[in-house]
């Protein structure tokens, strides 16, 4: 499975019950078969009762709430789970970054916007063409949450804050450091928005926009 594929599918269980009445007269003759009915239906209701105590129903599971923000991604799909798109999405966050660092975008094409792979692209032909190097170390990511969300026109559309921990810096072709400090960890914020399509089967989201996060 893709790993945006950060949304898992709940199961709802619905039991029917059906009551049956029994009305009508008894004569004494039937009251004795009667008697003899309901101790076997008392029978039978006993073992009924100890074969469910053995194997009971399975309790119907209940949905996590989600944030003030995701409140649109729970309108557009009732089984969307926070926790779980979150967790792909840091996924994909530490995927992509260490990716471009690398310089090798095309592994990760099928996870971008065609507008944001031409935008990595780019920038990597540029960094080519400067003869800059860099070099590049992805600690982990402290923290990551949904800024905003919506749902117009069959999308649902998630901005994602991150905050992580990175090792960077730049050298140029004289292999002159000019950027970042390759003995210094820096905390770097990045909003990030994701979108896919509310009906698709395919339940993976798609980068389609970067930016720093205010």
């Amino acid at each position: 499975m893709d790993l945006f594929s950060l949304v898992l599918a709940g199961i709802a269980l619905f039991f029917v019950f059906k009551l049956i009445s029994v009305l009508g007269t008894r004569t004494g003759h039937e009251q004795h078969h009667e008697v003899e009915g309901l101790q076997r239906a008392s029978s039978n209701g006993q073992e009924e009762t100890h074969l469910a105590a053995q194997n009971p129903l399975p309790e119907e599971p209940t949905q996590a709430p989600v944030s003030a923000a995701a409140e649109p991604l729970k309108t557009a799909d009732p089984d969307f789970d926070e926790k779980a798109f979150l967790d792909g999405a840091r996924s994909a966050y530490e995927m992509i970054v260490e990716a471009f660092a690398a310089g090798d975008v095309e592994d990760i094409r099928r996870f971008l916007a065609g507008s944001v792979f031409d935008a990595f692209r780019s920038a990597l032909a540029q960094r080519d063409a400067d003869g800059l190097r860099n070099e590049f170390k992805f600690v982990g990511i402290e923290d990551a949450s949904i800024q905003s969300a919506e749902y117009a026109d069959d999308k649902m559309v998630a901005v994602v804050n991150f905050a992580s921990n990175q090792v960077r810096a730049t050298y140029n072709r004289d292999g002159d450091l000019i950027d970042g400090d390759p003995r210094r960890v820096d905390l770097v914020r990045d909003a990030w928005t994701f979108s896919r399509s509310a009906k698709a089967k395919d339940p993976n989201w798609t980068l389609v926009a970067t930016s720093a996060a205010i």
